[in-house]
């Protein structure tokens, strides 16, 4: 066991973001080191990480490669400006980038986190259909229980109630489509479930309701991460795909959380075999090692910009971060991981395996569905009547105590480990867990 590490005295002044603070700051939870499949906590003990740290350390913690690509860089060159000028780091890897994406979808635009990214392609979706002559589609669509970040056009097509109700009116113009989870039909289904392909159908729906002519895009979460592990039935992205072309409306996938390799397939697009016209990833690209987010798009799309005098902008939008020369050095030393250790396909080779420990906490104390694809999964538990989300809190807490760090969303407990897990170390996973659901009232 590592030294014990000393806490700061004053917790007050940071105020935590999607944390209960008086809660945390009554009985502190404090990570000091991290290694590979570890955290160290601030009291000396080792927690293994079950979450990929919150879902991007896909590669791991404190990673060779990423480390050294980190303190080079950072001596060579810190910040250069991405407005009218570049450097050869955000080149390289927009390139590198590009050869992973599915076919067509062959530029990247650079943002710093998967809020932006999402905020990046929703506008992008607008300002394409207006170069081309359809400013009369300003509407956006997006999903019940999606989540895509916390900007203002994030929360506004997201679904999930928390993040919208206290925001006011947020943006205008935009739809929800249903959402899929079914326990009725798919509870304690393996990997994608067989009912639910004809909810896809609930975007013609609202096709009818306002017009195509008005519609922009359409953006969804292949498999919906933070709102707790909602896997798409079979054949429901394939119709959302086919709906979007028959009308002109562009799909978004938000891959912030499926992005580089969390199914055993670089893309959740290249697992299911639909290409949208625009993809938002972040998390995964520097393995959570420093913020960075993107946004790729089709050529036409691109294209469709690169009009009128070349001395004009063509596109008035960016960050003054995109592209950064240390972000985009970790996401190279990043990318040099995830080949070198064909962790982007890793996940297939564990899936089967990762699916058994899933579906062991099937017939737990209050256990209602277990659910996997990939290296996903969650457990949704029964919720404590009056009391919604306290038993997967204590889930969490009581987890944290023996020595394993969950996600939990609602009553929801998600798990999506590092890429790099071992099968004992998904033993060891499973058996914690199952020993704290044991202990659940």
């Amino acid at each position: 066991m590592n030294a014990p590490t000393r806490v700061p005295n004053n917790l007050e002044a940071f105020w935590m973001p999607y944390t209960a603070n008086r809660q945390f700051k009554s009985n502190p939870r404090m990570f000091v080191a991290a290694k590979d499949m570890h955290y160290t906590t601030s009291d000396g003990r080792q927690v293994l990480d079950g979450t990929a740290g919150l879902w991007c350390c896909n590669a791991g913690h404190s990673r060779p490669k990423i480390v050294e690509a980190i303190q080079s860089q950072v001596a060579e060159l810190d910040y250069a400006p991405a407005f009218q000028m570049g450097h050869p780091k955000a080149f390289e890897l927009a390139s590198r980038l590009v050869q992973l994406t599915p076919q067509g979808m062959d530029h990247v635009f650079f943002t710093n986190s998967g809020s932006e990214a999402v905020d990046t392609a929703l506008k992008t979706a607008l300002a394409y259909h207006r170069v081309r002559g359809e400013g009369s589609r300003f509407r956006l669509i997006g999903r019940e229980r999606g989540y895509h970040g916390v900007g203002f056009g994030g929360i506004s097509v997201g679904g999930i109630v928390a993040n919208r109700k206290m925001f006011g009116t947020m943006l205008t113009g935009v739809d929800h489509i249903r959402h899929t989870h079914d326990l009725s039909r798919n509870a304690f289904s393996r990997e994608q479930p067989e009912f639910g392909a004809e909810y896809a159908e609930d975007l013609e729906r609202v096709i009818q309701l306002h017009d195509a002519s008005t519609i922009a895009a359409v953006i969804v979460e292949p498999v919906a991460g933070s709102t707790g592990v909602l896997i798409p039935p079979k054949g429901y992205l394939e119709r959302i795909r086919a709906i979007c072309d028959k009308y002109g409306i562009l799909l978004i996938f938000d891959e912030v959380i499926t992005g580089f390799g969390r199914l055993g397939t670089p893309f959740a697009a290249d697992y299911f075999g639909v290409t949208p016209d625009l993809m938002t990833v972040a998390k995964g690209i520097t393995s959570g090692v420093i913020p960075m987010g993107a946004v790729f798009v089709k050529k036409e799309i691109y294209d469709a910009f690169m009009q009128g005098p070349e001395h004009l902008i063509e596109f008035f939008h960016g960050y003054t971060y995109s592209a950064n020369p240390v972000a985009c050095a970790a996401a190279l030393g990043t990318l040099d991981t995830y080949h070198e250790e064909g962790l982007l396909t890793r996940a297939a080779d564990l899936a089967a395996y990762w699916a058994d420990a899933v579906h062991s906490f099937k017939g737990l104390p209050h256990v209602i569905d277990t659910r996997n694809l990939g290296l996903i999964g969650a457990i949704e538990l029964e919720s404590i009547a009056g009391q919604p989300t306290k038993r997967a809190f204590t889930a969490f807490l009581n987890a944290y105590e023996k020595g394993l760090l969950i996600r939990t969303t609602g009553d929801i407990i998600a798990l999506s480990p590092p890429l790099i897990v071992s099968k004992a170390q998904i033993d060891e996973l499973a058996g914690i867990l199952t020993d704290v659901l044991k202990t659940l009232d």
